[in-house]
């Protein structure tokens, strides 16, 4: 639809204030609904919710406008239902079910009171009038709320992720436009090296100095990859990004094009994951068509395309030179580095690899500044970081939480703690290949330094927890024959060291350990980290080492007594 491109700054600006304006006037004229239908809430029951709300407007003859909207976090309350009437900020309805929703409809949107006992919160400003970048709690009156800090996840759960121009209302797209009309390639990238970002996909690097190694490469073209093949068990924060806010991935890879100096990107994202993929689709078709992808970017001549890439759900193709191979049509395997990506990646090209969650931080620390950003967290980790907290924890769900907090104030004030009257036991940080830490360690700020200190990592984002009904060796077990499992059996130290190490495993738990069995475990620890091609068989035994570094006195009774008192 060439009428509706977006011909130069000028126009962005234009479409961002009507949409605003259309905004306003909309829920001036009616109540508007929100249903959260990221994967969680569908899961939940939420298209069920909608279809009751449609019939009981129907019913009530309401003149109401229904949004779907993304995960806004809060994920062990699904299905949410937001319910925001003219000159009201919204509303929030927890675990709503298809029998609620006719009372909800007749007493709140049609006669302007609350339902009181299914309230979850009351959102304290509406954040569609604008100030796109306010970063006060949103809900100041729900707990697990009071010490976030939204930055990547501030549109999750906000904004129709399947509308654009909701996107642009709330500021998109004008850190692409600040980049394209009033910075260089160079100032973008000194820009994003001052904010100390530091790589989200679990590896740590600073963002902006793989973006100068990128730049600076010889040979063309040169590519931007985003890696969305997230496959750690119990961890859905990048999925729930693409699902609640994909252009905001989209714009940081257009800035990231910019800068490198490519024309050219691809978003390698899981087939498991098909609501993310089919709303990045309908991201990347809206954005072609205002003309924010492809030729002749908002008139300022540059150029850049975006593709998806579905991965077959292979573990190792996380890592960086498995997934370019696979999206070259190759085997995902690992190739050895150096050459890193960024020197020579997709087709032997230099090619800038980020985390979905490092590209969508991208537009806000434009339009804010570096310095802003440095503000947040700690000395060697700028920011926030997002966590799915999963396990024996009351509150399960998406967070974002400013580098620095502990352990114990995310799994205690925002969590809720361990659910049942149970005791907490350990937290496994950083998926099947991070570490377990114990009571003693909850003070341990989470920041990439200290928890890799306590013998754990910041990974990717995943954090579960187990209460006192945990046998700590079968926990280690779980996490080794996964990551055993998805070893690509190219290198000799990761495929046979997993299998090794998982039979030694096994045979503690069977009750044939012998005490030199712990030795052994270490023994071939070493080896994997010493010998492995890539970070898949390096921190295979992460889990296990952390699992013996704490609770050592597990295995031993699994030894001695060739049972676990946690289990009789």
């Amino acid at each position: 639809m060439a009428d509706r491109k977006l011909s130069s700054p000028t126009a962005l600006d234009e479409l961002r204030d009507r949409t605003l304006a259309s905004l306003a006037e909309r829920r001036k004229r009616g109540a508007t609904i929100l249903v959260g239908m990221g994967t969680c809430g569908r899961a939940a029951g939420a298209l069920d919710v909608q279809i009751a709300l449609r019939a009981a407007m129907r019913e009530h003859r309401v003149r109401a406008q229904i949004s779907p909207v993304g995960c806004i976090g809060m994920c062990s309350y699904e299905p949410l239902v937001d319910v925001a009437l003219p000159g009201q900020t919204r509303v929030t309805y927890a675990n709503v079910t298809p029998e609620m929703v006719d009372r909800i409809v007749a007493e709140h949107v049609v006669g302007g009171h609350p339902v009181e006992e299914w309230v979850l919160g009351q959102m304290a400003y509406d954040p569609l009038d604008g100030g796109a970048d306010r970063w006060d709690p949103l809900y100041p009156d729900i707990p697990s709320f009071r010490k976030q800090l939204r930055i990547v996840m501030r549109n999750c759960g906000i904004i129709n992720p399947e509308r654009i121009e909701e996107y642009i209302a709330r500021d998109g797209y004008q850190a692409l436009k600040k980049a394209l009309t009033s910075m260089t390639p160079e100032q973008v990238i000194e820009e994003v090296i001052a904010s100390g970002l530091r790589g989200r996909g679990g590896g740590g690097f600073p963002t902006g100095r793989k973006w100068a190694i990128t730049r600076q490469s010889p040979g063309q073209p040169k590519y931007v990859v985003c890696n969305a093949d997230e496959g750690d068990p119990g961890a859905f924060m990048d999925r729930s990004i693409l699902e609640g806010d994909p252009h905001a991935v989209i714009e940081g890879m257009i800035i990231c094009g910019y800068a490198v100096g490519a024309e050219e990107g691809y978003i390698y994202c899981r087939a498991e994951y098909p609501l993310a993929i089919e709303r990045l689709k309908t991201a990347i078709t809206q954005a072609e068509r205002y003309g924010l992808l492809g030729e002749n970017i908002l008139g300022t001549g540059f150029n850049f395309r975006l593709f998806i890439k579905e991965g077959a759900g292979a573990f190792v193709c996380g890592e960086e030179t498995a997934l370019l191979r696979s999206i070259e049509g190759q085997r995902g395997e690992p190739t050895p580095k150096p050459p890193y990506p960024a020197q020579s990646g997709l087709w032997g090209k230099p090619t800038n690899i980020n985390n979905v969650k490092s590209y969508a931080y991208i537009p806000p620390i434009l339009r804010n500044g570096a310095d802003w950003f440095a503000r947040i967290g700690t000395e060697g980790s700028k920011g926030t970081a997002v966590f799915a907290l999963t396990g024996k924890v009351t509150r399960t769900g998406l967070i974002e939480v400013p580098m620095g907090i502990t352990l114990r104030e995310i799994i205690e004030d925002i969590g809720g703690g361990v659910p049942g009257g149970k005791k907490f036991k350990a937290v496994q940080t950083g998926g099947p290949l991070g570490g377990c830490l114990p009571e003693s360690q909850l003070d341990t700020p989470v920041d990439y330094d200290s928890l890799q200190a306590a013998g754990a990592v910041m990974g990717s984002g995943g954090m579960i927890v187990v209460d006192e009904d945990t046998c700590m060796v079968e926990f280690a077990r779980f996490f080794l024959d996964f990551a055993a499992a998805e070893s690509c059996g190219k290198c000799v130290p990761c495929s046979i060291g997993g299998t090794r190490m998982l039979e030694v495993l096994n045979r503690i738990l069977d009750g044939q350990g012998r005490m030199e069995d712990l030795d052994l475990i270490q023994e071939i620890a070493l080896y994997m980290q010493r010998g492995s091609l890539c970070a898949l068989g390096q921190l295979t035994p992460s889990p296990v080492l952390s699992v013996l570094r704490y609770f050592r006195h597990e295995f031993e009774e699994h030894i001695r007594t060739g049972q676990c008192s946690v289990k009789h």
